[in-house]
């Protein structure tokens, strides 16, 4: 949204749920924000169908040029009313694929699976192009018809604001490891906890922090579950946080996701200069460089998960030698002026292409943003949509 505003174009940003601090945030930026009605979680089919209705009356009263539209929700009704709204130009951003993606499940879930399946389809149709954020899951829509490969633009996350992220100091001894994620299964958040369980048992003065808030997932983890393992002295909880300071006491970064886009969190943890033990799955292989910067582990594998904890545990020396190496690919891979200078070309929004060079239709006057589910800040809430 910065970026837009950089080049002079008119920015609205519409989500549910803002707060005063959001729109005091935006108003700061230059972007108008717009209340819709949208639900992350919800498969109620007539909340959805107003809520695209919702979505077209806005936009049909906005008139903009653009609609760029992330996460599922937001790119499957956003692209629809945006479509039915006449919206000259549509982008979609596919920031992961979520558990609707993951194999097995109930008969329920299976069905939502199928469901979203045809959903996104039928939207990325009526798409200009499809901004992907890991290779793996480009494949996965390919493989699946659901986008072509021509549509799909790669790009390397959300990118970080380098000025603004200093390679931070690390914390004195012990050790201390930290996962800031949404509260849910997927994240592998029990996995965490049980090599946290491994690792105290032989050095109990190692701390863990669990860095994020509860969740309205359907494999979201209770509250009662998460006090019992405050309650064993396994792990430090504070709940939704301000990522900055807490990276600040943290030695090595830990997110044993099954699956991600790119997850930010883990490059705000690189580019403060901290090593990663993440998962050789989807979006999160694009982060480690394995005994470069950390470590990759089989997903769902605990054991595996506590022997990379126990590796910097035992040669606390490599936690400074692997956190300059992370903030040196973070530069490489993550600066976020490079990623949105990529989209805003693609876009025709940087200033040296237009949509009326495009495609013939007017210039920009205003973008039209979707909301986004993203796991930084240790509990990832949904944010305006871009």
């Amino acid at each position: 949204m910065q970026a837009m505003r950089a080049q002079g174009h008119e920015v609205f940003a519409l989500a549910p749920n803002f707060d005063a601090g959001t729109r005091a945030e935006l108003a700061a930026m230059g972007v108008r924000p717009g209340d819709i009605s949208l639900s992350r979680t919800g498969l109620n089919p007539v909340w959805d169908v107003r809520d695209v209705i919702g979505l077209y009356a806005q936009l049909r009263r906005l008139s903009p040029d653009v609609i760029f539209a992330f996460t599922i929700k937001p790119v499957i009704y956003g692209i629809l009313a945006a479509a039915m709204a006449r919206v000259p130009r549509r982008f979609a951003l596919i920031t992961g694929l979520g558990y609707v993606f993951s194999e097995g499940g109930s008969l329920r879930d299976r069905i939502v699976r199928a469901m979203a399946h045809r959903f996104y389809r039928v939207a990325l149709r009526r798409s200009e192009a499809i901004f992907m954020q890991n290779p793996d899951d480009a494949d996965e829509f390919v493989a699946r018809r659901i986008a072509p490969r021509d549509k799909i633009v790669p790009v390397n996350g959300s990118g970080i604001d380098l000025a603004a992220w200093p390679l931070m100091d690390l914390p004195g001894p012990p050790v201390t490891f930290a996962l800031a994620a949404r509260l849910i299964g997927e994240k592998g958040v029990r996995e965490y906890v049980a090599a946290a369980r491994q690792v105290k048992a032989r050095h109990p003065d190692v701390r863990f922090l669990l860095l994020g808030g509860l969740d309205s997932n359907p494999s979201a983890i209770g509250k009662t579950e998460v006090a019992s393992w405050v309650a064993d002295g396994v792990v430090e909880w504070p709940g939704h946080v301000d990522m900055r300071p807490w990276l600040a006491k943290t030695s090595v970064f830990v997110l044993p996701s099954y699956r991600e886009g790119l997850p930010r969190s883990t490059q705000e943890a690189m580019v403060a200069g901290r090593p990663v033990i993440s998962t050789d799955v989807p979006g999160c292989r694009e982060t480690v460089v394995a005994g470069e910067n950390g470590f990759l582990v089989p997903p769902r594998d605990v054991d595996s998960l506590a022997a990379a904890m126990l590796y910097f545990v035992d040669n606390p020396q490599q936690v400074a030698v692997m956190g300059r190496n992370s903030r040196r690919l973070a530069e490489q891979r993550f600066d976020v002026r490079a990623i949105n200078e990529k989209m805003l070309s693609v876009m025709g929004l940087d200033g040296t292409a237009s949509p009326e060079q495009a495609d013939g239709s007017r210039a920009p006057r205003s973008q039209q943003a979707a909301p986004r589910e993203e796991d930084d800040g240790g509990g990832a809430r949904e944010q305006p949509l871009t």
